[in-house]
């Protein structure tokens, strides 16, 4: 993986985003075996259709491990500094997710030059399911 050079990159640049495959039932199976989070709202229907919700819908850290995978496609995990999440709406099974991301600030922490970014995880309708913020280093 060749890292992004910081002298090329301007605020407003877009990184390279992608867009999930549906969450299905079987997502959420891999993701709670994986996780160790097997909370019904996430896998039994009978459990949320008892608490008047619809349908069981994904746990908010997958939308989470999306936006890091948004990120290591990028730069390596190493180049990270820093990476915060807040989850603003619940993904449905069958929604497809797209993550993005944009540079918002050129700066220097600590002797490296880095980036700050904006990350965005939202369905295909631009409905947001998880903002995050992160920063990383570049050459």
């Amino acid at each position: 993986m060749t890292k992004p050079n910081f002298d090329a990159l301007n605020v407003g640049d877009a990184i390279p985003s992608f867009t999930t495959e549906p969450v299905s039932r079987l997502t959420l199976a891999l993701y709670a075996t994986g996780s160790g989070d097997h909370h019904p709202l996430h896998l039994d229907q009978d459990y949320v259709r008892s608490k008047g919700i619809p349908d069981v819908f994904a746990h908010g850290m997958l939308g989470m491990a999306y936006l890091g995978r948004l990120l290591t496609q990028w730069v390596p995990q190493a180049a990270i500094r820093s990476f915060g999440v807040r989850f603003t709406a619940i993904t449905q099974v069958g929604e497809r997710l797209v993550c993005t991301g944009k540079v918002v600030e050129k700066l220097e922490q600590a002797g490296e030059k880095c980036v700050r970014l904006e990350l965005t995880c939202a369905n295909e309708q631009g409905e947001a399911k998880h903002k995050a913020d992160a920063v990383v280093a570049l050459t």
